[in-house]
């Protein structure tokens, strides 16, 4: 079992966006990230594509599930701030035999990469995740098992 955990790609300015931040889109170059990610992830095709209620969340990984033939499914388990609902959901999915993409922010990811490193999991010296990288964590029983980091693609 894998686990793909993408951080969103770029949005617009959080501090220059007028409405609902949940409402925030991708930009322009963050759009381009989310078609890229397609090819970049296109060796795994998890059977399931989940993601934060977010705008930004959801357009990252729209182009995977439309290329895979699946939907996203919204969960607000990835939303921001649900760190320790976030990380439920990801030891949850460890007992599936299907992988799963979770699309989420820049707090959530950081928690489940932690409980990884818990496992064992060597991330190297200083794990990093920009918008649009991707954790793939493989899973053996109840316990992270790998990790190889793919960076986010360039625009």
């Amino acid at each position: 079992m894998a686990l793909l955990l993408v951080r969103h790609a770029k949005a617009g300015s959080r501090h220059r966006w007028d409405g609902d931040d949940r409402d925030r889109p991708l930009s322009p170059p963050g759009r381009r990230q989310a078609e890229q990610l397609v090819a970049r992830l296109d060796g795994y095709r998890p059977g399931r594509v989940l993601s934060s209620p977010y705008l930004r969340c959801v357009q990252t990984v729209t182009p995977l599930a439309r290329a895979w033939g699946t939907d996203v499914v919204v969960t607000p388990d990835l939303a921001e701030g649900a760190t320790k609902e976030g990380l439920r959901l990801a030891r949850r999915l460890m007992d599936d035999d299907e992988s799963a993409v979770l699309c989420t922010h820049g707090d959530i990811v950081p928690v489940i990469l932690e409980a990884a490193a818990d496992d064992g999991v060597d991330l190297g010296l200083a794990p990093v995740w920009p918008k649009a990288s991707t954790w793939i964590l493989h899973a053996e029983g109840n316990r992270w098992a790998q990790a190889e980091y793919l960076p986010p693609p360039s625009v």
